[in-house]
């Protein structure tokens, strides 16, 4: 396996609307940011990978216009996911393992405001059974939230513990969404009060990889991935245990998390009661700082929040704050699809 790091993150200011911006100009600065990081122009980037979705764009291929704030004269190897961008960040992670790279850049953008959120992420349901029903975001999480009070793991009174927490912890966050002091709200959806939910709103990230030696001359203290894994729950939701999440555990183990301790943990919890579940899977305890940047709680872009996360764990390790994080991300209903990655900084480098 190549050493591989993160050398280089940045991010938008995350706002509720960004009508008089295209996804270009709300991407561009991100791009000029983390290259500008690391002294590289575009020719010295090997790959690039993105993550968005048309739906939230509503057009067919919308991140080909994205490449125009990347560059793609003379050609570049590049690809997109149709996820998170923390699916992208795998993809390039591989690409690096291949030996065909040395660096990658990787971005991710989503604008929500233009639409109904809650009616698009129905898109993500199986088309037979459930998408037909329109049970929208909240709703499942809902489901999720009341599933784990029945079963003794929370009381919506810890759950607006976890919001307060969350939001306090973006006080000292410049590009969250949502911080300070956050009334609880009234029910968006039993038991979940709006607090419990993620704001709506628009962002972007990008970060650059890169192998080896390459990273130690990009970046002081590059942020080392030593282990990534993602893994999938069944799609119907009937046959799932939403108090658990078995994918998140599987793929915890194989990234390595359990090896040894971790000090901090940026996990991708758009809800509450979905940091409940994570805390559980990944065996965190009190001694771990969660979500010190506020999390999907304070700033939830789609198609970049898990990205974010990934970004948020390495740059603590980049400024000496953190020697070993967890980043987790998902996507999908009552987190459906989970990625996990352990960063640890080179003072623990093996």
């Amino acid at each position: 396996m190549r050493d591989v790091a993160i050398v280089a993150f940045a991010q938008t200011d995350h706002l509720r609307r960004t009508d008089e911006l295209s996804e270009v100009e709300m991407l561009m600065p991100v791009l000029h940011e983390v290259l500008d990081a690391t002294g590289l122009r575009t020719s010295g980037i090997d790959f690039t990978c993105s993550g968005s979705s048309d739906y939230l764009a509503g057009r067919a291929f919308s991140f080909t216009m994205a490449l125009d704030g990347v560059g793609a004269h003379p050609p570049i190897s590049e690809s997109h996911v149709e996820m998170d961008g923390a699916w992208a960040l795998y993809e390039a992670w591989v690409k690096i393992q291949t030996g065909e790279a040395e660096t990658a850049l990787v971005y991710a953008y989503g604008k929500s405001s233009p639409g109904q959120v809650r009616d698009v992420l129905t898109r993500q349901l199986d088309p037979y059974y459930t998408a037909p029903l329109w049970p929208d975001s909240v709703a499942l999480a809902a489901l999720q939230a009341q599933a784990l009070i029945d079963a003794g793991d929370t009381d919506e009174s810890a759950l607006t513990a976890i919001a307060t927490r969350s939001r306090q912890s973006a006080s000292g966050n410049p590009h969250a969404q949502l911080s300070g002091d956050v009334p609880a709200g009234d029910y968006l959806v039993r038991p979940l009060r709006t607090g419990d939910c993620p704001p709506i709103g628009d962002g972007a990230a990008a970060v650059i990889l890169a192998a080896g030696d390459t990273a130690r001359a990009l970046c002081a203290r590059p942020a080392w991935i030593r282990g990534i894994d993602h893994r999938i729950e069944a799609h119907g939701l009937g046959v799932r245990e939403l108090t658990e999440s078995p994918s998140t555990r599987l793929a915890a183990e194989r990234a390595g998390v359990f090896e040894r301790p971790v000090d901090t943990a940026e996990l991708h919890a758009p809800f509450s009661s979905q940091e409940v579940v994570l805390r559980k899977a990944l065996g965190l305890g009190d001694e771990v700082i969660v979500n010190p940047s506020g999390g999907a709680l304070a700033a939830n872009p789609l198609m970049a929040a898990g990205l974010i996360r990934l970004g948020e764990a390495a740059a603590r390790i980049h400024r000496g704050e953190s020697e070993r994080a967890v980043a987790h991300a998902t996507s999908g209903p009552c987190l459906q699809q989970n990625l996990v990655a352990v960063l640890e900084g080179e003072s623990t480098h093996a």
